[in-house]
């Protein structure tokens, strides 16, 4: 089976998010058009200390932009709606402690580096 290419990348914007990192990537169609690319990345680590990541993508075509924000706009309006922007998940909590019983604050990961840097080969 022939090994599918991927288009180059026109441009590219990265959100790193904890474990998760968020790729938006433009790419060009064979015909030269453009279209977009959101991949999501997770970092799995195993016990052994060696870790993987495991990858999620969509392709966005022009023709569904319109519809596709405006389903985005509408679900992300609603939540904030509903919830408001707080993050309440357990993982976010001030005081939130890891299996091993250790107190980890947002301010205390973001001081100690905890967002790796990766390539797209990493991935």
């Amino acid at each position: 089976m022939a090994e599918r290419v991927e288009q180059e990348e026109i441009f590219s914007q990265v959100l790193r998010a904890g474990r998760r990192t968020y790729f938006f990537d433009v790419r060009a169609t064979k015909a030269d058009d453009y279209y977009l690319t959101v991949t999501e990345s997770k970092k799995f680590t195993h016990d052994d200390g060696t870790f993987h990541y495991q990858k999620h993508k969509i392709y966005l075509y022009k023709e569904d932009f319109t519809d596709f924000h405006e389903m985005l706009k509408k679900a992300t309006d609603y939540i904030i709606n509903e919830k408001g922007d707080e993050v309440i998940s357990e993982r976010h909590q001030k005081d939130f402690k890891k299996e091993d019983g250790k107190t980890i604050s947002k301010e205390s990961e973001s001081a100690t580096g905890s967002f790796t840097d990766i390539s797209f080969d990493d991935i």
